[in-house]
């Protein structure tokens, strides 16, 4: 692995949601002097902060965050937005001095940022809201089957009942005359980074007890006022940021559908759901070294753990491997 000098290494973090990325991320940034760019999908969106665990502003007081806050929640965000966007943090970040780490639990936004991403169009929000219609008067199904018509390459790849991603794929199509498949095939514009790549993970058990735990304090820290709030904004229960884990479930609450025990309990199944699929991208990405959390191991221990792994495979900061003292 190249040593930094090369201006090309960048330290990454990542792992299923609630393992603890963010908290040790503090702790490894501060003896790195790194600044952190967060890989969250849900966290780019303005006035989404308990449902997205947004780091606290004490947190980005003590060490500097990017790419967070960036949209408004009915602006739609995709993953070539955020590979370009965080590429322009990591330089911003490196000409101040400083040691860019991403830190986050999207393997589509880390794959986007360092393999580059198909430049498909932007968003056309009329566009989607007629293909969500239609996939709520004739099914999801149905529209999958228009897609395979279109663009059998990108059918192939998405599940039947993913009604987001083929929306994206036949809005693509129908903007430009290009199938998904091709222009993913083709890929975007290489960002030229180097990962060094370590992976957080706990026993399952352990996990869902985090889990568990993190979604009580989110409902009792306020999350149903949040929600409350974004509808009272004017923002539409069928927007992609709010159809997020802790927003779709809450607004079953608020609508009346479920109790808030019920939504909790479903926001706990989902976000363990969420858990698996995490793990499964992760695994199939090449170079990561993985480090087991254990359950009473302190903060301190698993920031040195991180940082040492980083150090075996030669990635030190500028200044050399006495930064890490």
């Amino acid at each position: 692995m190249p040593h930094t000098s090369d201006n090309l290494a960048v330290p990454i973090i990542v792992g299923p949601t609630a393992v603890g990325k963010s908290e040790v991320a503090l702790e490894v940034a501060e003896r790195l002097g790194a600044e952190i760019v967060s890989a969250d999908s849900r966290q780019v969106y303005r006035y989404m902060d308990i449902g997205t665990a947004k780091p606290s502003i004490e947190d980005r007081r003590r060490v500097p965050h990017h790419m967070i806050d960036l949209v408004d929640p009915d602006v739609v965000y995709n993953a070539g937005d955020y590979g370009r966007g965080a590429a322009a943090a990591i330089e911003q970040v490196r000409a101040a001095g400083r040691v860019p780490l991403v830190v986050g639990g999207s393997g589509l936004y880390i794959r986007a940022l360092l393999e580059g991403f198909c430049a498909g169009p932007r968003g056309d929000i009329e566009l989607r809201e007629r293909l969500r219609q239609e996939a709520r008067t004739g099914g999801t199904q149905r529209l999958h089957e228009r897609l395979a018509e279109v663009d059998a390459g990108a059918a192939v790849r998405i599940n039947p009942n993913d009604e987001q991603r083929i929306i994206r794929a036949l809005e693509v199509y129908e903007l430009t005359g290009r199938r998904l498949s091709d222009l993913q095939q083709a890929g975007g514009e290489v960002q030229g980074l180097i990962a060094v790549t370590v992976g957080l993970r706990r026993e399952r058990s352990d996990l869902y007890r985090v889990i568990a735990e993190r979604v009580e304090a989110m409902v009792c820290h306020g999350l149903v006022d949040e929600v409350r709030g974004l509808l009272d904004r004017g923002y539409r229960p069928d927007l992609n940021s709010m159809r997020a884990l802790g927003y779709r479930e809450m607004i079953r609450h608020l609508t009346g559908e479920l109790t808030l025990e019920e939504a909790a309990k479903l926001l706990i199944k989902n976000t363990k759901a969420l858990s698996r699929r995490q793990m499964t991208w992760f695994r199939a990405m090449s170079d990561v070294e993985w480090i087991d959390i254990e359950r009473e191991e302190d903060l301190s221990s698993r920031a040195d753990r991180v940082v040492a792994s980083f150090e075996s495979r030669g990635f030190h900061p500028a200044g050399g491997p006495d930064k890490f003292a």
